[in-house]
């Protein structure tokens, strides 16, 4: 599964996660308060490990016997929901990540599909159209 090709726009998203997290910790990093950037971090992280997890689990639910696809993905879901509930109270509990920073960090990608969608729109868009 690994070697498989991904999409390139899926890979366009990936590498465009981990450089706005890049962008949005150095800013935090340089304006902020550290509570405020490690909820940026962990956030960003948080989701963007997520966004990978959720494309493995789909990948491996569609290669699968389609009658159980249902069923392993939303087994799944449940499973990613619980981890990262159980990761965003410790981020919040022990580390002291401020929750707004923390979910500005959460929007990493969200924030970075929508980028990605429009810029790819606009290259379609005819001159003059």
């Amino acid at each position: 599964m690994e070697n498989e090709k991904k999409d390139p726009l899926q890979k366009k998203i990936e590498v465009r996660n981990w450089l706005l997290l890049a962008l949005f910790v150095s800013i935090s990093f340089a304006f902020a308060s550290l509570p405020v950037t490690l909820g940026i971090f962990f956030g960003g992280l948080v989701s963007i490990i997520n966004f990978h997890w959720i494309y493995r689990d789909l990948r491996r639910a569609f290669q699968g016997p389609a009658d159980r696809a249902r069923q392993r993905v939303l087994m799944r879901y449940y499973l990613r929901l619980l981890v990262t509930a159980i990761i965003l109270f410790l981020i919040i509990a022990k580390l002291k990540a401020n929750v707004i920073g923390l979910t500005v960090g959460l929007s990493i990608v969200v924030i970075n599909i929508v980028v990605t969608v429009v810029m790819d729109s606009l290259k379609k868009i005819p001159e003059g159209g």
